[in-house]
This record gives structure tokens, sequence and C-alpha cells, in this order.
């Protein structure tokens, strides 16, 4: 295969799973990894995909925001092994905040019938899932709700928040790395954010491997904000390792 043809099944390849990686690619395409690192450089010159860490993604997707339902459709057995695994870390009483996004909606699909919390959100599809749960006190937080995520945001959200202290908050991400920290397209969305990990002791995020090196227009915290990070084997060993080192705790499920 000629160069052009490859990038060009690169780029495809990009578009339609919304990230690519080197190791992958090149195996592939039974070529070495600086193949397509200079595959990848053509295209980015060309303005087609924005080169992340250990691979690339669409040219445009950093600050694209796909709505909820394209979300859950995206990488979901991924997001049902983070949501399962996400349930060793539910306190056996308490209190915890969800935030909003398709991982977070799975894992309070999930919550076992018999749970004895108090469950604070500001997502609607969160609250939609845990309001039949007879053992959970559900807090809806209040405030305007945008309809890409169906997350109240804004002063009153922000006020809700401020006014509690979780036991945990089980966080969401649009873009994680170990240099750009946590982004959101968003910036009303980084700050309910930013006030959920202020709002708890201890902070777990769920995010699936293909959101690490993306980074996004709202910075609404670092890794060394986060005490556990849930995602899945998509993230290598020596990237799990990168995050460790700025004393996050990693679980791949």
């Amino acid at each position: 295969m000629y160069a052009p043809e490859r990038q060009q099944e690169i780029l495809r390849l990009a578009r339609e799973s919304g990230r690519v990686d080197v190791l992958s690619l090149a195996e592939e395409f039974q070529v070495t990894a600086e193949t397509v690192r200079r595959d990848l450089r053509a295209l980015d010159r060309a303005g087609l995909v924005r080169r992340v860490h250990g691979g690339a993604i669409p040219a445009g997707r950093l600050d694209f925001e796909p709505d909820l339902a394209e979300r859950e459709s995206t990488a979901a057995d991924e997001k049902d092994r983070i949501a399962r695994a996400a349930l060793a870390e539910l306190p056996s009483d308490g209190s915890v905040i969800i935030d909003a996004g398709s991982t977070a909606a799975r894992f309070a699909a999930v919550f076992p019938l018999e749970a004895q919390l108090t469950v604070v959100t500001h997502a609607l599809p969160v609250a939609a899932r845990l309001a039949d749960h007879p053992g959970i006190a559900l807090h809806l937080v209040g405030g305007r709700v945008r309809h890409r995520t169906r997350a109240a945001v804004d002063a009153w959200a922000l006020r809700g928040y401020g006014e509690i202290k979780a036991d945990v908050v089980f966080l969401a991400t649009n873009g994680f790395s170990p240099e750009g920290g946590l982004t959101t397209p968003d910036l009303a969305e980084g700050a309910v954010k930013s006030a959920m990990i202020a709002a708890a002791r201890r902070v777990v995020l769920l995010a699936d491997s293909a959101k690490f090196g993306q980074q996004h227009f709202a910075r609404f915290g670092g890794l060394d904000d986060v005490d556990l990070l849930i995602t899945d084997t998509g993230l290598s060993p020596q990237d799990a390792l990168a995050i460790e080192r700025q004393g996050t705790e990693v679980a791949r499920a």
C-alpha cells in the first residue's frame, strides 16, 4: 500500500472511531510506528487530523461535543465495564455525587436496588434511572439544562454543589491527560465539574480510554485532583503509569 492510500485509510478510521493510535495502526498496516507517525504528521499538516498523545483525532473534534445519544452508542462495552467496576467504590452508606455523561448514566443504571445512599446529581438521565430506587434519597441539583448533556449548569447548580460535602463524586470528562488535565468543551459544564470536585472528599473519574490525550477548551481540574481513575484496557500500561505518577490510582476494567 502506498503512503497516500494508507493515509486515506487512517483518516477514514479516525473519522469512524473518533481516535486512532499509533501502535494499533502499525499493526493494522504492517508498518513501523515511525511510518505511522509520519503519516499522522502529514495528515496533521493537511488539517485533516489533530495529533494527540499516542495517536490522532479528526480535525475539529477538540472542541466538538457530540450529543448524549451519540455518546451512548460510542465505546458501549468499555463504558459498561467501567460502570460495573465503579460499583465497588460505592460506600456502604453515606452520600455520593454523580456527574452527567453517558458512562455516568450507565453507572446509575447498574446501581443495586438494595443500595441505601444519598445521591446528588445535576443530570436528568442519572436522576431518571435512580428515581425508583426505594433506598436512595435522591437530590436533583437545578439550573439551566443544556440540551447536549441533559445536565443543569450555571449559578443555581454551582450554588447547590457549594452547599454540600459528599463522600464520593463519580466524575466524567471529555478529555484527560497528565499534561492537559481534565477538560470539556463547555465552560459552564467545566465550572460545575470543578464545583463537584470541591464538594466531595474522594474523586473517582469514570473515563474510557478514547478520551486519553484529548484536550478541550475548558480545563476544570488536574489528574492530581483525582483519587482513582476507572478506565478500560485500551489505556496502555505505560500511559497508566504516567497517570499514577501524578498520584492517581488507575484501574483498567
